[in-house]
């Protein structure tokens, strides 16, 4: 049996997707409702019970044959203000699941971010040797961080996998609100407008629109995490990206060209409170997952926007 937390959110409901299409169906799909349209991610997956978040802890406590647990879920709005909520909701449930993993010998693999790099001015190196160095610029990244520090601390990360998702896009994120992609959201003024609204750049370093980001498909992620699942022996903090860097203006040119249509950008300026928190460039070093034995090629951003827009949004958004 496998646990997957946040399994009616983006990534995790496209966790549970890749766990069906590869045979396994003994799941328990474990999530926070609500009034939330993302139980739509729920439809059209195989598990054999669904849980609330707070109903997890009552069946461990009696379970008796979960083999792993993949822990997605989290509040991940990094404009969340909330920091008691935030501490309790990724942190303290984080960790009463990983202690449960580690006294029972399960496998755990958790959701960390790439918030915790902070505005990378150490870089983006998933050495977990330089854990203490890095300072989050906002409470969600920290209560991601002060996991991983934790998890080291204890000796955790000999024994489970940490994995710091950066910027994700892909089906199934229909329901983030404000947090969705840019390439959700170009789309969407794309067919309402004609057109897309980026950042000017207020550094005379980076042309408008040459801001850069590490784009990662979902479903190279998804794949990522079913191989870490079927690989016991692989354990600790890991990134998730391309290890490419590509600019905003890349991205909305592919995503034009992905719907037949000429490129239309208009650039505005930044507000400015949130000039000086700004980041102009992330990219994931992807050494150390590489050398584990992952072999696999990670979509480009040209194939995957293809894909996403030709496939899943131009499709009534359908799902993955």
């Amino acid at each position: 049996m496998i646990i997957v937390t946040g399994a009616a959110g983006f990534i995790g409901s496209c966790v549970v997707s890749e766990l069906n299409r590869s045979g396994y169906r003994d799941i328990i799909a474990v999530d926070v409702l609500r009034e939330n349209d993302k139980w739509k991610n729920l439809r059209h997956l195989d598990f054999v019970d669904y849980l609330d978040r707070g109903q997890l802890p009552g069946f461990l406590h009696d379970a008796q044959q979960v083999e792993a647990v993949i822990h997605m879920g989290a509040c991940s709005a990094t404009t969340e203000k909330d920091t008691s909520y935030l501490m309790e909701n990724n942190y303290r449930y984080t960790l009463y699941l990983a202690d449960y993993c580690i006294k029972n010998k399960l496998r755990f693999i958790y959701a960390s971010s790439a918030a915790t790099y902070g505005m990378g001015e150490q870089g983006y190196d998933d050495d977990e040797s330089r854990l203490e160095q890095l300072r989050p610029m906002n409470m969600y990244g920290y209560s991601k961080q002060i996991f991983d520090l934790k998890a080291r601390r204890e000796g955790w990360l000999k024994q489970i996998v940490g994995l710091k998702f950066f910027n994700v896009y892909g089906p199934n994120e229909y329901f983030k609100g404000d947090m969705a992609s840019v390439i959700f959201k170009a789309f969407n003024q794309i067919r309402k407008t004609g057109e897309v609204r980026l950042f000017k750049s207020h550094r005379p370093d980076f042309k408008d629109g040459e801001q850069l980001r590490d784009f990662v498909y979902v479903k190279d992620v998804v794949s990522i995490v079913k191989y870490l699942l079927e690989n016991p022996h692989v354990n600790g903090i890991f990134n998730v990206g391309t290890g490419k860097a590509r600019s905003f203006k890349d991205l909305v040119t592919a995503t034009f060209k992905a719907m037949d249509m000429e490129p239309k950008i208009v650039y505005i300026d930044m507000p400015e409170e949130i000039r000086d928190r700004y980041q102009y460039f992330t990219e994931a070093k992807m050494d150390k997952l590489r050398k584990t034995g992952y072999r696999k090629p990670f979509f480009n951003l040209e194939d995957g926007i293809t894909d996403y827009v030709r496939n899943y949004l131009s499709r009534d958004f359908a799902h993955f």
